[in-house]
């Protein structure tokens, strides 16, 4: 750790100290603190503790109080549009209203990610690396722009959800840190979507999109692999991606004091200066952080003094490894190595942000995981026809008040919590207990659980707001293009356009647009 002399330097650091603990002490308590914290944000603190934001990202809200600008971009698949989509006033949250207007009937993907900090260090599609893109030109996918609703502050927003194959990055930056320059950053995560490949990361990366050896990233990594590293229990784990080891303590692999941790709304940090970094981690909806780790640098060569290269990267690796999948909100770099005390007034701003899982735009509740629901079609003509298995089939069926008890029964699903991921849902048969509806080959079936993380994947579905302006559509958990549809009475998972006849553009809004109604069973 560096240690810094002068009386004057330590008068500074007090000051602000002193400044951010105020800061805190306001957001905490809910009465003012000195007159900018009234609108303060997490930029805005990092700020006041002497280490600013050199980069700010986030598709949910401003990072800044006084931010008015665009937060992210949209592009329409049909026609290839794009629309920024900013606040909803300085410092708000975002106008999902505007995307969900742009995107109406369409399918969006984010194409940037705009940087609050003003140093114009936004995200775009990631490029081919030294591991290829799975898109055209060997670029990596963008992440569906609706595929991970929520809410901030009691308003709508949308996150960046990322499927194996989706990344971002700028291999261009203004003012990130290099070499051995000291920082910090954190992320918020969804704390039940992320899997053990490589790898979802968020931060400082190599600048030609290649592995250049150890120490040439730092980068919030969340997951549960283990072959370069893991903490306590079953994971996911907080680390740091430092090129060619996933960190979690000094050790190069398992370190017992860095914890799995899991929350729906997770605040990750990572900060790194001379020979010394630190791990932290809390519930962005709650609470105070927690240290992890906070000591020297991993007891391996090539890792001091680092050798950063100053790109910034979300969802992949350094080298553009694109196995990887989670959910990411907002995230910011400073300039710096934060102080814990400016942290955690961070963490306060983000608590007091009010992150909340959205109903997708469903009735009364009824996606609560335990309900018993039945989904009804919404496309004109098929209004009295619901989603039933039939011989393991999926399809869907006339049923009303004079159907058998078998038929109201087969039309009937309990909700459960995803299989794969916590902010989606999975359904299971009413009248066979461990049996889930799942996707096979893009056609959905009555299946028997086999415990398996295919058949989790297959079987979770991410609620959304229904792409007709009505109901609720769910998209694919594996296949965040693809949404539930009825075609010729048979439920898939479909694609507006594409090569197969049930991913036929005609009605597709309205088809995977669906009604969930009170059980029949």
């Amino acid at each position: 750790m560096v240690v810094r002399s002068g009386f004057r330097h330590l008068k500074k650091a007090l000051l602000s100290a002193g400044a951010v603990v105020a800061l805190a002490a306001g957001l905490l308590s809910g009465v003012s603190a000195p007159s900018q914290a009234a609108t303060s944000q997490a930029c805005d603190i990092y700020a006041a503790g002497g280490t600013p934001c050199v980069a700010a990202h986030s598709t949910t809200r401003a990072l800044y109080g006084a931010y008015n600008g665009p937060l992210y971009q949209v592009r329409r698949t049909s026609d290839n549009a794009t629309r920024d989509i900013g606040v909803l006033s300085a410092g708000g949250v975002a106008d999902a209203a505007a995307q969900d207007s742009f995107c109406a009937n369409a399918t969006c993907l984010i194409s940037v990610i705009y940087d609050q900090s003003g140093r114009n260090n936004r995200l775009t599609q990631a490029p081919p690396g030294g591991f290829s893109g799975p898109a055209a030109g060997g670029y990596d996918n963008l992440a569906n722009a609706t595929a991970a609703p929520v809410t901030v502050g009691g308003h709508k927003a949308y996150g960046v959800y990322v499927a194996p194959g989706t990344g971002y990055r700028n291999n261009n930056t203004n003012g990130v840190a290099k070499g051995d320059q000291p920082e910090g950053m954190y992320a918020i995560f969804d704390g039940t979507h992320y899997n053990g490949g490589c790898c979802f990361d968020y931060g400082n990366a190599e600048t030609n999109s290649r592995d250049n050896g150890n120490g040439t990233m730092e980068a919030i990594y969340f997951g549960n692999i283990k072959v370069w590293g893991y903490g306590a229990g079953n994971g996911p784990w907080i680390m740091a991606d430092l090129e060619n080891g996933l960190f979690s303590g000094v050790n190069q692999h398992y370190n017992a004091n860095d914890p799995s941790i899991s929350h729906r709304f997770l605040t990750a940090i990572v900060k790194g200066e001379p020979n010394h970094w630190a791990i932290r981690g809390g519930n962005a909806q709650s609470g105070s952080l927690g240290t992890f780790y906070n000591g020297v640098r991993p007891n391996v060569s090539g890792y001091n003094p680092m050798k950063k290269e100053g790109a910034i990267i979300l969802g992949i690796g350094g080298d553009n490894s694109v196995g990887a999948r989670g959910t990411f909100y907002e995230g910011v770099m400073t300039s710096g190595y934060p102080s814990d005390a400016t942290e955690n007034a961070v963490q306060a701003s983000i608590v007091a942000a009010g992150y909340s899982t959205s109903g997708g735009g469903t009735p009364g509740g009824t996606l609560t995981p335990g309900s018993s629901i039945s989904l009804r079609a919404t496309t004109s003509g098929y209004t009295d026809r619901y989603i039933r298995h039939q011989n393991d089939q999926v399809v869907t069926s006339v049923i009303n008040s004079s159907s058998s008890s078998l038929d109201k029964s087969d039309a009937t699903w309990i909700v459960r919590a995803g299989l794969a991921s916590g902010s989606c849902v999975s359904f299971e048969s009413r009248n066979y207990p461990g049996d889930f509806l799942r996707h096979y080959n893009y056609q959905l079936y009555r299946q028997h659980n086999d415990g398996g993380s295919q058949f989790a994947a297959d079987a979770t579905f991410c609620p959304q707001t229904g792409k007709s302006g009505q109901g609720t559509s769910f998209a694919s958990y594996n296949y965040s293009t693809r949404f539930l549809r009825h075609y010729n009475n048979t439920v898939y998972i479909a694609s507006n356009g594409g090569s197969n006849t049930f991913d036929n553009a005609t009605a597709w809004a309205a088809d995977v647009s669906w009604s969930v109604d009170q059980p029949w069973g």
